[in-house]
Parts: C-alpha cells; structure tokens; sequence
C-alpha cells in the first residue's frame, strides 16, 4: 500500500514540474511548397531498340560517344538477308531492260520482216488487179494474191502487237525486280541500329554476341549538354501544380547545394501504381556537371507572402484550432503551411499567447 502511495506522489510531483510550452504568432514571410522526388534525364533522352531480332554482330560505339541522327550504333548478323538481296540483285540484273535488249531488237526485226512482206504482197496485189482490169490473168490468182496480202497486214500487225507487249512485260518486270532489291536492301538496314537524332550515347546495353529483340532497348541516347527534371508529385497534391512555377531542389552529387529549376509541364496520365503524376522541370541555374538518372528531391514554390501571422504547425489543432491559456480552445482560419509553420488568417492576433498541445 505504501509502494503504490509513492508511486503516485510520483506522478503528482512530475505533472507539477512539466513545462508548459508556449509562443506567439509572429509576423514574417512563409512560403508554401509540394514536396516531390524525381532524376535528372538528357533533354530528347530515350530508349534506342532494334526493329528486327538477331544476333549483335559488332558495336559500333562506345558509351560517352557523340552521334548524329542515322548514324550506325550497332549491327546484328544478318546473312539470310544479304543473300535475299543477292538474289533480288540477280533478279533485278536479269530483269533490266538492258539485259533484255535482245529480245527487243528481235520483236523489232521480226515487225520489220513483217511489213516488208505486207509491202511486197500489197504491191503485187496491186499489180494482180490491174492485170485483172485489163482481162489478164484468173480470178483465183487475184484472190490469192489478196488474200495474202491480208494475211501479211495481219502478220505485221500481230507482230506489233507482240513487241508492245514485250516492252510492257520487260518494263513491268524490271520494275518489280527494282522494287525487291529496295525492300532487300531496306531489310538489309533493318539489321543496322541507327540513331534518331543528334546527341550522346550514355549506355550500351548490349555486347557482342548478345541476342536482341524488338522489346527490349539496346542503347540509351540523349541531349549531350541539356537536360531536364523528371518529378514525381502525388495525386494529392498536383492541382495545385502550374507550368511556371519555381522548383528549389537538391542533389545527393552537391550536397549543401540548392538549385533553381522551372516547370515545365504536367504529364495528364497518373501512374496508378504510385498514384502520382510525372512533372517535367528545367533548369534555371543548373550545376557545373550533368549526368542523367542523378537523383533529386525538390519543393515546388506553391505560393509566398512577405507578411504573414505565423504559428508553428505543432500548435495547431485538427488544422482548425488553437489553445489559449485557462484551456480556451479557439477555432482559427488558417492559410499558406510550409514544414514548420501555418498562416493565421482569423480567430488570433500577435498579442495573443498559446499553449502547445500535448
């Protein structure tokens, strides 16, 4: 009985001794911001892949390298397409007017034999007239000699016929061969991994020997000197979230160091798995060196008011009310927060005292 009574003069004797915290609002500036998390990435920065599955033949560049748009970064075996262009460059070789010219002057002299009879057959159809005209000669002979006559005009003409549609095939052909030797050699380029566009190549994701598929990257290429913010901002904070708006960051690689960045743009589409939205930045006054992936944590300047009635956010109540000496609760309108202290806008004023909850 005597333990527990100690006990709770205890308790009594340490009440009486706790210390009461207490303030007073104060007038001062307050900057409101959203908290966000994100990496540095090359301006352009993206994923090169490979429009065709092989084995990586050669790398052709080096990590740290400088590109131009279409120039060659890897190159994957492609013997199967070689040889179909081979073979679309035989047939295209076969099939060209030129290697076909033969066949052309021959349709040719066969039109000229042919008219050469139909001239010869006309003239002595002629002559087998006029004799007949004059009582010489049979009907039979001037109708065979007619007859021939037709039958040469056909002759020629079929002849003609024959060389236009030669023409027409050996054009439609050598065409067509044409066409096959630039898909084959399209294919061929297929099996060349290209750049699209100026920049630097920051990775290489694959060595020799390797197998690629059209799914997975190959390279990593970007802006070699301009570079951007990749923010992430959950979904509770981003309408609040302006192109614009000032970005105070820092990085683990300048520890210490606060830099200065822009939004830029708002990506529309939440990631549901995060739940938060993609935020692209700028910089404003970037560090001396830039790599991409650097990690960064970042407040984005909502809104700052010079002259603002503060309190320290402990001393909030339910984000509505605040103590007052004698237990008085008092419910207060409060306006811009930042981590550590809450605009006051109604319910107190500077003279007043408050006491922190516990």
């Amino acid at each position: 009985m005597r333990k527990d009574m100690l006990l709770f003069l205890l308790v009594i004797l340490l009440s009486c001794n706790k210390k009461v915290e207490k303030t007073s609002p104060v007038e001062e500036s307050i900057t409101e911001s959203v908290y966000a998390s994100g990496i540095v990435k090359s301006k352009n920065q993206y994923q090169v892949f490979s429009t065709v599955n092989g084995l990586v033949k050669e790398v052709l560049v080096t990590e740290g390298d400088i590109v131009k748009k279409g120039d060659a970064i890897i190159r994957i075996a492609d013997i199967t397409a070689q040889l179909n262009k081979e073979n679309a460059q035989i047939a295209a070789d076969y099939s060209s007017v030129t290697a076909n010219a033969d066949k052309l002057n021959n349709a040719r002299i066969e039109i000229e034999n042919a008219k050469s009879k139909m001239d010869n057959d006309a003239s002595l159809a002629k002559r087998q007239r006029n004799l007949w005209e004059q009582g010489i000669g049979t009907r039979n002979e001037m109708d065979q000699r007619e007859l021939a006559y037709k039958n040469s005009t056909n002759a020629f003409e079929a002849a003609k016929l024959r060389f236009a549609d030669l023409q027409k095939q050996i054009s439609l052909q050598a065409k067509q061969s044409q066409k096959n030797l630039q898909l084959s050699n399209n294919t061929i380029n297929d099996f060349i991994v290209k750049s699209e566009r100026d920049g630097k190549v920051y990775n290489i994701l694959k060595e020799k020997g390797e197998m690629v598929n059209t799914q997975t990257p190959v390279a990593i290429v970007g802006d070699a000197s301009s570079f951007i913010l990749e923010l992430q901002v959950d979904e509770y904070d981003i309408a609040r979230i302006k192109p614009g708006q000032k970005v105070l960051l820092s990085m683990d690689s300048y520890k210490g160091e606060v830099f200065e960045a822009q939004v830029l743009k708002i990506n529309p589409l939440m990631n549901t798995q995060s739940k938060s939205f993609t935020i692209e930045a700028i910089f404003i006054t970037p560090p001396a060196k830039l790599y991409p992936n650097l990690t960064t944590e970042a407040n984005i300047i909502i809104a700052v008011k010079e002259k603002a009635l503060t309190i320290p956010r402990s001393y909030l109540l339910d984000d509505t009310y605040v103590l007052l000496p004698n237990d008085e609760k008092r419910k207060v309108t409060i306006g811009l927060k930042d981590y550590q202290k809450v605009e006051i806008l109604k319910g107190i004023t500077a003279k007043d005292i408050l006491i922190k909850p516990d």
